[in-house]
């Protein structure tokens, strides 16, 4: 995970915990970090290795501080000062959401400002963002985010984890009004998502019709009222942001192609611009962490205080 200033990719080495995570369900937090720890020495140096480059030969560390599980995020956050340390090198401390955020001007050369819904782990928002370190929140999940969404109403299909590439795959070729779940908060005159409301409608239809129930038809109609709450809610934030002339979707959720149709639309129908991250640069990875690194490094925001690890950093 080895960027440079002109916007290359000059390694990108990833490491997914996900088949070992699967037979849980989910994502258990200790094993993670035990997992993190045996794998993150190989992987800086297979990075090295793909880039035919050695610490030397870097300029800039960064590392994810936060926010995210802490045992994992304190296993890498740890791993980068030493690294800094080590080496004599300066040192970044990234956002985790502020690095899906900025990928988009990596992978598409997009300017600021731009309209983002970032839909990361547990966070659904929609932001404007002005710079580095510069975002205004219009709008959030006031519960569920989209991707606990999918992964909930997955676990109760038994489609497996992670749920949103399991929901999208199914839906492919079902009948998205099949099913009749709910569009919250889609008549009010805000920004703010409420998932919460669909989940629940999941376990109900399921719960009714666990035998009679057409998987794909069920994912199909999951999937289009979550689009059409984003559509919704977006609608809005373009509506009170009239001189942004491009919209942006990155996170985890971003991989969703049928999401990301339905946001391209939205955005020609608005005459703006529409960017989002290539599908291995959406879900969590290295390369978005060393971009924003970079993004930050250019403001002068270089740690030179100690910084803790956090569960917990907004924008």
């Amino acid at each position: 995970m080895i960027v440079d200033s002109d916007k290359n990719i000059l390694s990108h080495t990833l490491y997914s915990q996900i088949p070992e995570m699967q037979k849980f369900g989910g994502v258990v937090p200790e094993l993670a970090a035990r997992a993190h720890i045996l794998a993150i020495d190989k992987i800086v140096k297979q990075a090295l290795n793909d880039a035919t480059l050695t610490l030397s030969d870097i300029d800039i560390i960064a590392g994810v501080a936060g926010p995210g599980l802490i045992g994992g995020v304190i296993v890498g956050w740890e791993f980068a000062m030493g690294l800094a340390q080590s080496t004599n090198k300066q040192l970044i401390a990234v956002n985790h959401l502020e690095a899906h955020a900025l990928i988009p001007r990596l992978t598409n050369n997009i300017e600021f400002p731009y309209l983002l819904l970032l839909a990361s782990g547990g966070h659904t928002q929609i932001l404007i963002v002005r710079g580095a370190r510069q975002y205004e929140l219009l709008g959030e999940t006031l519960d569920d985010s989209a991707g606990e969404a999918f992964d909930k109403a997955a676990k109760m299909l038994g489609l497996g984890y992670p749920g949103g590439p399991a929901i999208e795959e199914h839906a492919i070729g079902g009948d998205p009004s099949a099913y009749q779940f709910p569009r919250p908060l889609c008549n009010q005159d805000n920004c703010n998502f409420s998932f919460s409301g669909i989940k629940t409608a999941a376990r109900t239809i399921l719960n009714k019709e666990a035998e009679q129930i057409n998987i794909k038809n069920f994912c199909a109609s999951f999937q289009q009222s979550v689009i059409d709450c984003i559509i919704n809610r977006l609608s809005n934030a373009i509506a009170c942001t009239p001189e942004i002339k491009t919209l942006v979707i990155a996170g985890g959720v971003a991989a969703n192609l049928a999401i990301r149709s339905a946001m391209e639309k939205l955005a020609t129908d608005n005459d703006m611009k529409f960017a989002a991250p290539e599908l291995k640069l959406c879900t969590d990875n290295g390369v978005m962490a060393a971009w924003a690194g970079i993004e930050n490094y250019k403001i002068g925001n270089i740690m030179t205080e100690p910084v803790a690890p956090r569960p917990r950093w907004p924008l």
